[in-house]
């Protein structure tokens, strides 16, 4: 099975969204670039970003998401991003009235489920989990192989925390790092 990665751009305060669930300059680094990072044109970024952020998007079959995500993003008009092929919703809710049935979204109650039903989608490639309180849930659960994080310098004082509601302690191993422009690519393996 592949790994399990919890990630997302974040805040050097550790936020992936402001109260008000705007990522405001945490996305900056994705268009401070000359590389183009996929076939829209507008994500750019630098060569060192490209190399990290395009072997690993490559690698991911399946993405772990919150319904809150799902419903803020709209359920990506039920074309999974970046070119994963399916998303695992957390939620105790049903799919949305008149979802297609067809889209390659499946809603579980739970993270062990999520991860189940995604290990089970995804075989051997990666199955990422967003960060937040859904990721915080899969580490404190022991589900999580994998921390990726790609630091953004600012500073955003409060808003939605990147391990979401974890307070137990959690030790990682020692961090890979790569510098792009605005901002930092830090990969940590969970310590077992």
């Amino acid at each position: 099975m592949g790994k399990v990665v919890m990630y997302s751009s974040v805040s050097v305060d550790g936020f992936i969204a402001d109260e008000n669930d705007q990522p405001g300059p945490l996305f900056d680094w994705l268009t401070s670039g000359d590389v183009p990072l996929d076939e829209s044109g507008v994500v750019k970024v630098s060569q060192v970003s490209y190399d990290y952020t395009r072997a690993y998007w490559d690698q991911i079959g399946v993405t772990i998401a919150g319904r809150h995500v799902f419903d803020l993003t709209d359920g990506w008009d039920g074309e999974p991003p970046a070119g994963v092929d399916h998303v695992v919703v957390v939620t105790h809710r049903p799919a949305p009235e008149g979802w297609d049935p067809e889209a390659p979204f499946h809603f579980v109650d739970g993270v062990e489920a999520a991860v189940t039903k995604a290990q089970e989608l995804a075989g051997d490639r990666i199955v990422e989990v967003a960060a937040g309180d859904v990721g915080g849930q899969a580490l404190a659960a022991g589900l999580v192989d994998e921390v990726r994080m790609d630091v953004v310098p600012v500073v955003l004082g409060s808003g939605k925390r990147y391990f979401g509601p974890v307070d137990g302690q959690h030790l990682l191993e020692d961090p890979d790092v790569l510098q792009g422009n605005r901002v930092l690519h830090l990969r940590y393996r969970v310590r077992r």
